[in-house]
């Protein structure tokens, strides 16, 4: 190995160091924006649950709101997450079952 400074080893560590900050700066980035676009979908569907309050207590029905295609969205993902759910429930007995087995 030829001589290397103390200075040029020091750069040189500098640079690799910064192009791994730079991909945590990404990361950290688009974590942040994760997070901020999961507040602002909580907040829209906030303001979609009220909507579709207000709607029923103007005089429409649920199954007229549904013939328009405004189904009660909340309804819907409550099923949807219950189905999730229990799939995911179901997968972790089958891998508890195989790990069982292979013991």
């Amino acid at each position: 190995m030829g001589n290397i400074s103390l200075e040029q080893a020091q750069q040189e560590a500098r640079a690799l160091l910064d192009s791994r900050i730079e991909s945590i700066t990404v990361l950290v980035k688009a974590r942040q924006r994760v997070t901020d676009l999961k507040e602002q979908l909580a907040e829209a569907e906030r303001e979609d649950k009220r909507a579709y309050v207000r709607a029923t207590k103007d005089g429409w029905s649920m199954d007229e709101l549904k013939k328009l295609g405004l189904e009660n969205s909340t309804a819907g993902r409550r099923r949807t997450a219950n189905r999730k759910s229990a799939q995911n429930h179901s997968t972790e007995e089958q891998d508890e079952a195989r790990d069982r087995t292979d013991s």
